[in-house]
Formats: structure tokens, sequence, C-alpha cells
């Protein structure tokens, strides 16, 4: 082992980073799925088969796991002997993910004193990072002095990275963002390609401007958490308002919360590598006026759209717009017209290259949740009025208006926890009637009806069976393996503690999904499979009398007579 050659080594310690997803350009879709997993250490709380400790795993959520996990194991490569942690001490530089503050200030130390003690550009620890992720629960307030502080530390750190292609912060930081944006353009224009974005409306002015020296950016996410007054939207663009820029790799755009001033300004760029486009209206109560006008301009281009709004948009238009899409979201809850008793009208002439269909909302749908109680115990009609709207574009979504249409996948994780919470659609609320409607529908065209997990829309996590003797000793060898990844860690120390990744969580045991929509749970079931609650009186006697019925029919006789079914995910 000791006479393998150094770059032997380094491959080997890259295949066990296991980082090649982390440095893949481009940002998660609403169609990425998401994953069960199981919360153990909730399920020692609640009474057993109880589905309350199953949750679903977003892919930003993956993605947060698999880093600290690569991290945990970068550590203990160069934690295990001399020559190791020569050859892979450069590997902890190369994705910084950071849930606390203190981690980032560690950090800047450490580079500032490697970059002075480096004799070229290739020895300072910054020349190896290549992604940088600011995690959404930091908090810098509570870690730090002030949140200049926090900000000054990430342009320092910037300034220490000219190589960096990733850069991710999902806490949004407020006005003090402005001098993060300025540093990601002076110091990092070369490389980066994926950026993802949390500002104040009235720093918009910086992310043009940004955008403007970010000549090799591929894919963009920004998200506008603050409003900015119509009145104020001019001044505080500024000079940046008239820029008409020329962004030739942008592939993938995506546009979160207030960004009504920000699209205005997209409409007029040069775009001819968009492929792909979201828009999430989010926290905002109003929706952007330009959605029309930026597809008039860019919709010839894209092939996948996404419109999470909260008011309703001419899809009749949208789509004659974007003729070569093949895949389309938007929010099920519209109430779309024109529409006749039995369907919506979502197309002038068939579109001809859609195949797979994503749906947002759905809340009402199936007459569980909270939202649906809520409705339901006010006498509001919200909850009559969604679901109908519910019928009439679930009625459209067929192959007359779709040819090439393969998928229909619902997109609300909260839906689906609803469902798992309630073990299924309420009988007494129509939504399993709904359900079963739906499902016979799209099997009956050849179209598969998903949940945001990508299985079946009828399938929820099942209850585990009994450990046996032999896979509780592999789980008790998983926990030695976690024991001894937290001790190196500690044995660490200072050394290695400004890579701030955040490793071994409490909430991470027990997780298997190490990338996005890649399943925890082995063994699945569905609700048509559970059996129904005892009904009372003469309908219960009634079940008993089919149940013996049953026992004693004649099964030759029913198979020449019964009707060909089709194929449901729970069986026959």
């Amino acid at each position: 082992m000791a006479g393998l050659p150094a770059e032997i080594w380094t491959q080997i310690f890259d295949l066990a980073a296991d980082e090649d997803l982390l440095f893949q350009p481009g940002i998660p879709t609403a169609l990425a799925e998401s994953a069960w997993f199981r919360e153990y250490w909730r399920s020692q709380l609640l009474v057993k088969d109880s589905s309350s400790d199953w949750s679903l795993r977003s892919p930003e959520q993956a993605m947060d796991i698999l880093q600290r996990r690569s991290y945990a194991t970068k550590k203990s490569i160069v934690a295990t002997c001399s020559q190791w942690r020569e050859l892979g001490s450069e590997s902890l530089f190369r994705c910084l993910y950071f849930s606390h503050a203190k981690r980032l200030l560690s950090l800047c130390s450490m580079l500032d004193a490697s970059s002075k003690l480096s004799t070229t550009a290739t020895q300072s620890h910054g020349w190896w990072t290549r992604r940088i992720h600011i995690g959404p629960d930091i908090h810098p307030i509570s870690d730090v002095s002030s949140i200049e502080t926090l900000v000054n530390a990430l342009v320092t750190m910037i300034r220490h990275c000219p190589n960096i292609e990733i850069f991710m912060i999902r806490r949004p930081l407020g006005a003090a963002f402005g001098p993060v944006v300025d540093a990601l353009a002076s110091f990092a224009s070369q490389k980066l390609h994926t950026i993802y974005l949390n500002i104040p409306g009235e720093s918009a002015a910086k992310v043009i401007w940004a955008f403007s020296v970010l000549p090799n950016i591929v894919a963009a996410h920004v998200a506008v958490d603050t409003d900015v007054p119509p009145i104020q939207e001019i001044p505080y663009l500024g000079s940046a308002g008239d820029l008409q820029l020329n962004l030739p790799h942008l592939q993938q755009v995506s546009l979160r919360g207030y960004i009504g001033a920000l699209l205005e300004q997209f409409v007029g760029w040069d775009l001819p590598s968009l492929r792909s486009f979201t828009i999430d209206s989010g926290t905002s109560s109003s929706d952007p006026e330009d959605i029309t006008e930026f597809l008039k301009e860019h919709g010839l281009k894209l092939m996948l759209l996404d419109l999470n709004l909260k008011l309703f948009v001419d899809v009749t238009l949208v789509l004659e717009l974007c003729p070569n899409l093949t895949t389309f979201a938007f929010n099920a809850d519209w109430r779309i017209t024109p529409h006749n008793e039995h369907a919506s009208d979502l197309v002038k002439r068939p579109h001809e290259h859609i195949a797979t269909i994503g749906l947002h909302g759905l809340l009402y749908a199936f007459g569980v949740g909270t939202r649906y109680q809520m409705a339901t115990s006010s006498n509001s009609f919200e909850a009559q009025y969604a679901a109908k709207s519910n019928d009439l574009n679930m009625a459209a979504l067929n192959r007359r208006n779709f040819p090439k249409l393969q998928r229909i996948r619902t997109l609300s994780s909260r839906m689906l926890e609803d469902l798992n919470n309630a073990d299924g659609p309420s009988v007494a609320n129509g939504g399993y009637h709904r359900w079963n409607r739906w499902w016979q529908a799209s099997t009956d065209a050849g179209i598969r009806l998903e949940d945001c997990t990508g299985a079946l829309l009828g399938t929820l996590p099942c209850e585990e069976e009994e450990e046996s003797d032999e896979e509780s000793d592999e789980e008790e060898e998983e926990d030695e393996v976690t024991d001894l990844l937290v001790a190196n860690e500690e044995d660490l120390g200072n050394e290695s503690e400004g890579n701030s990744a955040e490793e071994d969580d409490d909430n991470d045991q027990g997780d298997d999904s190490d990338s996005w929509g890649t399943e925890s749970v082995s063994d699945r079931k569905s609700w048509h499979s559970e059996n129904p609650p005892q009904a009372p009186g003469v309908l219960s006697q009634l079940i008993q009398e089919v149940r013996a019925m049953n026992e004693t029919r004649d099964e030759a006789l029913i198979a020449r007579i019964r009707i060909p079914r089709p194929t449901s995910p729970w069986g026959s």
C-alpha cells in the first residue's frame, strides 16, 4: 500500500468522498424526487405502527446530507496516517458547507494564514475550493457579534477561492448581502457556473450587475425575500435597469418570491441557451405580471416550464408560446377558463411534445389534512372550489390534449404527508372516490400517476418487519463506525475545523438517501390494501355476509364473466 503513487491514492480518496453529484451544474427543480425516511428518534416516542414518524426529505435536504457525509469521510481519511493526511488535505477544501457562522469565521482565519505562507497560488487552501454552500439553518445573529461580521467573512472567503464553480446561500442576509454579490463579481467571475442567492428586494440591482460579469453562468436561482413598492423599483435598480445583457450559456433560471422587477429585466435579455424556467411566488401575496411577456421572448426555446403561482395564468396562451416543452408544471387549484362541466380547456390544439406534467396544490383534493379541516370547520367554500378545479384540470390531462403524455406527478410534499398521516384519502369526505376516479382515468389512458417521490400515487411507506439478529449486528457495526467518525472529528480539533461541515447531526441517523430522489424505504404499502373501518349497525352485518359469500364463491364461473380491470399499485 505504501508503494502506491500519490495519483492513485488521490483517485481512491475521490471515489470514497463520492462528491460527483455535488459539482454538477444545475439546481433541482420541483420535478426532482423527494424520498421517505424514518425519524427513528420520534418512532421511539410514538405508538407502534404509527405513520407519524415518517417524513419526506426534499432534494435540497438530501444534498445537505450528502455534503455532511462526504466531509465526514474525508476527515476520517486525513486522520488515518500522516501520508493520507498530506495527500487528502486538499480534498477537505473542495466543498465548503456551513451551518454555523462561527465555523465560517474559523475558516477565514485559516485561509488568511495559508495565503500568507504559500509560495504559489496552488498552495493556498482556497485554491482547491469548487463549491461554497451556506445552509438554511445558519443564524448569524446568535453565532457572531453582528451580521456585518458574517458578511465580511463571506467576502474574505470568496476572495481566497478564485476557482469556485458553485455558490449557494440559502439563508437570507438582508441588505448586508450587497458586498457578497460584489465579491462574486470581482473574484469569481471566470469559473462560476451555478448560483443560488437569497436577496432583499432593494438588492436586485446588485444581482443584475453580477450577471453582467458572469460570462459562464449556466444555472441561477434568485429568491427575493422582501417586497419593494412599485414606486421605488426604478430608483433601486438605477442604471442596472437599462442593461441589455447577453448570457450565452445560461440554461436554467429559477425565480422565487417578490421577483416582479427582476422578471421584467429578464424579458429584454438575450438568453439563447435557456431551456428551463421556474417561477414560484413563495410567500409573496401577489404574482408577477410579465410572465406572458417573458414567454413571448423566450418561450420558444424552453423545454421545462414550472409555474407555481397563486393566481390563474392563461395556460392555453402559455402552451401556445412554448411549443417545444417536454415538461410542464402548474397549479392544479387554478379554475382555468374557459371550461365546461367536465374538463378545463388547457390547449387550443394538441401539444405534441409534453411528456411530463407536474401539479402543485391539491391540498384539498383528498379530504385530509389540517388545511382541509380548517376550511370545512369554518364553512368555507375554498375546499370545494379547489377540489372542483382539481377535477376539471385532471380531466383535461389526457392523450387527446397531450398525445405524448407519459406521467402526471403531484408535487406537494405536504399533501403526501397528510395522506400518510391519515393512512390514505378520506372515504367520508369523497377523497378516496376522487383518487380512484383519477387513477382509473390515467390507467385507461396509459399515463402513470405519481406522487412527489416518483412512486405511484397510492403508495405509502410501511412499517418494517422485525429485524433479525444478523440485521441487528449490522446496525451495531454501523453505530460503531459512526462513533469512530465522531471521535476522529473531535481528535482533529482546530486543525481541520475550518471546513465547517456539520457532521452527524442527531436527525441524520438512519438516513439512507445520498442523492436527489434516492428512497430510504425498501418496502411500501398502498392505502387501498388497508382494511376499511368497521361500519356500525346494518352496514357492518352486510359486510360480514358479503365476506362469508366470498369464501364459498365459484372462482371458475367468476373468471369467465369477470371484466378485465387495469393494473393498480396495490396489485390484484
